[in-house]
């Protein structure tokens, strides 16, 4: 049986640890005032923090590949793994361009970080402001729909499995099962 199967979870790095609940926590965040609403001054900040984190772990990930996934994973688990979490890159940097993009196009509301400096608008004409609104809004409910799967796939492999695959990424670096 799958599930009884266990493996000793070779980690990812700290710093891919620490880029994967930093940029989880504040998608969260921007999905919630996204979607339910809240100061988009805080949106626009986090966003753009969301932005330059990805950059990061972009960087981290070239340096530090991540570790591979046990042998007995089914093809089709790795497939999605690989297709989800590429599709996850591309959001996090697309999805804050598209929010920036937005608010360049308009230049009707200020752009700063979390009060502290003032972040130049892209040099983009006012007719991006538009289609930046429409995108932003597309890929903003498709990173909900990535997180959700995200999340429903983190669950499978901690309750259902019991595979240990979950441990990988926890911060505290204990076992899951």
């Amino acid at each position: 049986m799958r599930g009884a199967r266990s493996f000793h979870a070779q980690r990812y790095a700290r710093g891919a640890i620490f880029f994967h609940w930093m940029i989880a926590l504040l998608v969260l965040v921007n999905l919630w005032i996204g979607l339910v609403g809240g100061s988009m001054g805080v949106h626009k900040a986090v966003g753009i923090t969301v932005l330059v984190l990805t950059a990061g772990r972009i960087v981290w990930r070239i340096a530090n590949p991540p570790p591979p996934l046990p042998a007995y994973v089914a093809g089709w688990e790795r497939l999605a793994a690989t297709w989800t979490h590429r599709l996850f890159y591309l959001l996090l940097i697309v999805l804050p361009l598209s929010g920036w993009a937005m608010v360049s196009g308009a230049k009707r509301y200020p752009l700063d970080w979390f009060g502290l400096f003032p972040i130049p608008y892209l040099p983009i004409p006012p007719a991006v402001a538009g289609v930046g609104h429409e995108a932003h809004e597309l890929l903003g409910l498709l990173m909900a729909g990535l997180v959700a799967l995200h999340v429903g796939a983190a669950l499978r492999h901690r309750f259902l499995l019991r595979d240990g695959i979950v441990s990988r990424i926890l911060p505290s670096g204990r076992r899951t099962r």
